[in-house]
C-alpha cells in the first residue's frame, strides 16, 4: 500500500485528502506545518508527498530539498495557487515530480500520484533533474555557430554567459554545455533567478541555518553546495538584487560562500553557467547590474537566435514536437496539414521555441485525426499570420521590423484582453515570462 503525506496549513482540506487516499487504496499522513512535515519523514519513508508551496513556517521547496536528501526516490508533488505557479515550475527543475494549481481536481491529482509511483518503479529511470532534455542542433548558419561555441568552451571551467530572448532555449544550451564538460557526470543545478523571492534569494543560493532569520526552522544547504563538484546555471541573472550580487561576486572570488547567519564558511568547486533576456550593459549603466560581476560571469557569450531567424529549423522543431506529443497523448501517425506549414513559416514566434511547443502540444492534443489543421492553431496566431501578409505587401518598400512589431503588439494586445487583463496569465499563453511581457509594454508603450 503506497504511503502518502499531504502537507497543508488547511486542516479541514487536508482531512478531506486523507479521506479520499484512504478510500483509493492508500495509507494517507497529514501535516500542517513544514516542521510537521519533517518530523514525520524521519519516522517514515513516504512514497508520495502532496504538499503546498507556502506552509505558515516555511515553502514546499524546503521540504523538497529535505525529503530528497533522505529519499531521493520520493516523489514529491507541489500544490500551488496561480500567483505561484512560476515557482513550482522551478521546483520541477529541481526535483518536483509534478505541481497542480488550485483549487484541485482529486482525480486529477490521483492520476499524477499513479503516474508518479509508476515512473518510480521503473528500474532504469533516474530522478527526472538528472535527465538531459533532449536538444536539436539545428542546420541554419546561426545554430551551426553556436554549437560550434558550445563545442569549443564546454570542456574548459570558463563561466558562460548565455543571451538570448524569452523562449530561445538557454537552459536547453546549458545543459549541452555541460555534457560536453569535464563535470558531466557530477550535478546541474538550474536556478530560475526571476523565480526567487527578493527577500529569500540568497538564503535559497547559499543556505542559511537554523534560527538565522523568521522561518529558518532547520538548516537548509543552498543551490551552491548543492551543486558542489558540478554546474548551476543562473538563468535570468539580471533579476538578483544588488545584495544578493555582492555575495554571488564573493563566491566566484573566492570559492567559498556562508550561509545566512553562519560565522563558517565552505569552499565549493562550481562552474557556473548564467543566461539573460535583458541588456546587462544598459542595466550596469543604471546601476542595476555590477560591472565587476559581470566580467566574471561573461569569460565567454553565446548569443541563441530567435526562432523567426531560423526558418531552417523551424519545421525540425515543429516535428519534433509533434511527434513527443503524439506520443503523450497516444496518437499515431499525426502529421501537419500544409497550411498550418504556412502559418508556422509566416507567424513572428515571439515566445520563440517554447511557444512553439506549447502551440504543437495543443493542437496535437486538439486534432481529431491524424491531420493537425489550422482549426487546432490559437486564433490570435491566425490573426498575426494574416496581418503579416497583407501589411508585407502594401506600399513600395517592405520594413520588415515594423511588420515585426507591428504583429508582437497586436499579439500582446489579443492575448491580454483573451486573458481577460490578468498579465500574469497572458505571459504564461505567450510562453514568456511576466517581466518580459512587462517590458514589451513598455517598449511599445502599451497601457491596457
Amino acid at each position: 500500500m503506497p504511503k502518502i503525506l499531504v502537507v497543508d496549513d488547511d486542516a479541514s482540506f487536508c482531512l478531506m485528502l486523507k479521506s479520499f487516499f484512504s478510500k483509493n487504496g492508500m495509507d494517507a499522513a497529514v501535516a500542517f506545518s513544514l516542521n510537521d512535515a519533517l518530523k514525520a519523514t524521519k519516522d517514515t519513508v513516504f512514497d508520495i508527498i502532496l504538499t503546498d508551496y507556502r506552509l505558515p513556517d516555511g515553502n514546499g521547496i524546503e521540504l523538497l530539498n529535505a525529503t530528497k536528501r533522505q529519499s531521493p526516490d520520493t516523489v514529491i508533488i507541489l500544490m500551488t495557487g496561480y500567483a505561484d505557479i512560476k515557482l513550482a515550475v522551478n521546483a520541477i527543475k529541481v526535483g518536483a515530480y509534478e505541481y497542480v494549481a488550485k483549487p484541485i481536481n482529486p482525480d486529477e491529482i490521483l492520476h499524477i500520484i499513479k503516474s508518479g509511483l509508476e515512473s518510480a518503479r521503473k528500474p532504469n529511470d533516474k530522478p527526472r533533474k538528472t535527465l538531459s532534455p533532449e536538444y536539436i542542433e539545428g542546420r541554419c548558419e546561426a545554430a551551426k555557430k553556436v554549437q560550434d561555441y558550445i563545442n569549443l568552451v564546454g570542456p574548459t571551467e570558463m563561466s558562460v554567459l548565455i543571451l538570448g530572448e524569452s523562449g530561445t532555449g538557454k537552459e536547453y544550451a546549458a545543459r549541452r554545455i555541460h555534457q560536453f564538460s569535464k563535470r558531466k557526470n557530477a550535478k546541474f543545478v538550474a536556478v530560475d533567478c526571476g523565480a526567487l523571492p527578493k527577500d529569500i534569494a540568497g538564503s535559497e543560493l547559499f543556505g542559511h541555518v537554523k534560527g538565522s532569520f523568521t522561518g529558518a526552522v532547520n538548516d537548509k544547504i543552498g543551490h551552491f553546495e548543492e551543486a558542489n563538484g558540478g554546474t548551476i546555471f543562473l538563468d535570468e541573472i539580471g533579476n538578483l538584487s544588488y545584495d544578493v550580487q555582492v555575495n554571488l561576486l564573493r563566491a566566484i572570488q573566492e570559492r567559498k560562500i556562508r550561509r545566512i547567519g553562519s560565522t563558517q564558511e565552505t569552499s565549493i568547486d562550481v562552474r557556473i553557467i548564467s543566461a539573460t533576456n535583458e541588456d546587462l550593459k544598459n542595466a550596469i549603466k543604471n546601476g542595476e547590474f555590477r560591472e565587476d560581476l559581470y566580467h566574471r560571469l561573461n569569460e565567454f557569450s553565446i548569443g541563441l537566435p530567435p526562432l523567426r531567424e531560423r526558418k531552417e529549423d523551424l519545421i525540425d522543431f515543429a516535428n519534433y514536437f509533434k511527434d513527443k506529443a503524439a506520443q503523450e497523448f497516444g496518437k499515431q501517425n499525426v502529421t501537419f496539414d500544409h497550411n498550418v506549414i504556412d502559418v508556422f513559416m509566416r507567424y513572428e514566434w515571439p515566445g520563440n521555441i517554447r511557444e512553439m511547443k506549447n502551440v504543437v502540444r495543443r493542437a496535437v492534443l486538439l486534432v481529431s485525426n491524424s491531420v493537425v489543421t489550422t482549426d487546432s492553431l490559437p486564433e490570435e496566431m491566425l490573426e498575426s499570420s494574416t496581418n503579416n501578409i497583407s501589411t508585407s505587401v502594401s506600399g513600395d518598400t517592405i520594413d520588415l521590423k515594423s511588420i515585426k512589431e507591428k504583429s508582437e503588439q497586436e499579439l500582446i494586445i489579443s492575448t491580454i484582453v483573451k486573458a481577460k487583463y490578468n498579465k500574469s496569465a497572458a505571459a504564461k499563453m505567450l510562453g514568456i515570462d511576466r517581466k518580459t511581457l512587462y517590458n514589451k509594454l513598455k517598449q511599445y508603450g502599451i497601457d491596457i
